[in-house]
Protein backbone atom coordinates (compact mmCIF):
# COMPACT_ATOMS: atom_id res chain seq x y z
CA UNK A 1 0.00 0.00 0.00
CA UNK A 2 1.40 3.41 -0.90
CA UNK A 3 2.26 5.67 1.83
CA UNK A 4 -0.20 8.53 0.99
CA UNK A 5 -3.32 5.53 1.29
CA UNK A 6 -1.88 3.89 4.73
CA UNK A 7 -2.03 7.55 5.91
CA UNK A 8 -5.44 8.47 5.48
CA UNK A 9 -6.71 4.74 5.95
CA UNK A 10 -5.56 5.25 9.22
CA UNK A 11 -6.36 8.72 10.20
CA UNK A 12 -9.76 7.77 8.76
CA UNK A 13 -10.38 4.94 10.87
CA UNK A 14 -8.79 6.71 13.93
CA UNK A 15 -10.87 10.56 13.76
CA UNK A 16 -14.63 11.38 12.71
CA UNK A 17 -13.08 13.57 10.50
CA UNK A 18 -15.60 15.57 8.50
CA UNK A 19 -12.32 16.87 6.11
CA UNK A 20 -9.77 14.75 5.55
CA UNK A 21 -7.08 16.18 2.84
CA UNK A 22 -3.11 13.96 2.91
CA UNK A 23 -1.36 15.66 0.21
CA UNK A 24 2.21 14.38 -0.82
CA UNK A 25 4.73 17.19 -0.59
CA UNK A 26 7.66 15.00 -1.59
CA UNK A 27 7.70 16.48 -5.04
CA UNK A 28 8.95 19.78 -3.74
CA UNK A 29 11.98 18.60 -1.48
CA UNK A 30 15.06 17.01 -2.54
CA UNK A 31 14.34 13.34 -2.61
CA UNK A 32 14.38 10.80 -5.08
CA UNK A 33 11.36 11.03 -7.97
CA UNK A 34 8.28 9.57 -6.60
CA UNK A 35 9.26 9.81 -2.79
CA UNK A 36 6.66 9.76 -0.32
CA UNK A 37 8.14 11.23 2.86
CA UNK A 38 6.59 14.91 3.26
CA UNK A 39 3.05 14.95 4.17
CA UNK A 40 0.22 17.24 4.31
CA UNK A 41 -2.45 16.94 6.21
CA UNK A 42 -5.80 18.78 6.96
CA UNK A 43 -8.14 17.65 8.99
CA UNK A 44 -11.64 19.01 10.60
CA UNK A 45 -12.71 16.37 13.75
CA UNK A 46 -15.28 16.92 16.58
CA UNK A 47 -12.45 15.17 18.37
CA UNK A 48 -10.33 18.36 18.16
CA UNK A 49 -13.32 20.25 20.02
CA UNK A 50 -11.52 21.88 23.28
CA UNK A 51 -7.76 20.36 22.90
CA UNK A 52 -4.71 22.30 22.12
CA UNK A 53 -2.53 21.98 19.20
CA UNK A 54 -0.29 19.81 21.45
CA UNK A 55 -1.92 17.29 22.19
CA UNK A 56 -3.90 17.31 18.62
CA UNK A 57 -0.40 16.51 17.28
CA UNK A 58 0.38 13.68 19.64
CA UNK A 59 -2.87 11.93 18.74
CA UNK A 60 -1.45 11.94 15.30
CA UNK A 61 1.60 10.73 16.14
CA UNK A 62 0.68 8.09 18.15
CA UNK A 63 -2.13 6.75 15.09
CA UNK A 64 0.80 7.38 12.76
CA UNK A 65 4.00 6.20 14.68
CA UNK A 66 4.77 3.17 12.31
CA UNK A 67 5.03 5.41 9.68
CA UNK A 68 6.72 8.05 11.20
CA UNK A 69 9.28 5.29 12.55
CA UNK A 70 10.38 3.01 10.09
CA UNK A 71 13.25 3.65 7.64
CA UNK A 72 12.72 5.06 4.75
CA UNK A 73 9.27 6.21 6.17
CA UNK A 74 7.61 9.86 6.51
CA UNK A 75 10.23 12.21 7.08
CA UNK A 76 7.95 15.43 7.45
CA UNK A 77 4.64 15.91 8.13
CA UNK A 78 2.64 19.54 8.01
CA UNK A 79 -0.35 18.87 10.73
CA UNK A 80 -3.18 21.71 10.04
CA UNK A 81 -6.10 20.06 12.65
CA UNK A 82 -9.36 21.92 13.31
CA UNK A 83 -12.50 21.28 15.11
CA UNK A 84 -15.71 22.05 13.13
CA UNK A 85 -16.01 26.04 14.38
CA UNK A 86 -12.45 26.60 14.36
CA UNK A 87 -12.40 25.82 10.51
CA UNK A 88 -15.40 27.71 10.03
CA UNK A 89 -13.97 30.47 11.55
CA UNK A 90 -10.52 30.17 8.64
CA UNK A 91 -12.80 31.10 6.08
CA UNK A 92 -12.20 26.64 5.68
CA UNK A 93 -8.81 27.34 3.73
CA UNK A 94 -5.40 25.41 5.28
CA UNK A 95 -2.61 27.37 5.13
CA UNK A 96 -0.30 26.36 2.00
CA UNK A 97 3.21 25.18 2.21
CA UNK A 98 6.03 26.97 2.18
CA UNK A 99 8.69 26.05 -0.39
CA UNK A 100 11.79 23.91 0.63
CA UNK A 101 14.52 25.70 1.51
CA UNK A 102 16.41 22.85 2.76
CA UNK A 103 19.14 21.53 0.01
CA UNK A 104 20.42 18.14 -0.93
CA UNK A 105 23.73 16.36 0.52
CA UNK A 106 24.79 16.85 -3.60
CA UNK A 107 24.73 20.60 -3.01
CA UNK A 108 27.73 20.14 -0.61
Amino acid sequence: MKMQNAIEAKLNEAFNASILQVENESHKHSVPPNSETHFKVTMVSPAFAGQMKVKRHQAIYQVLSEELEMAGGVHALALHLYSPEEWEATGQVAPTSPNCMGGSKSDA
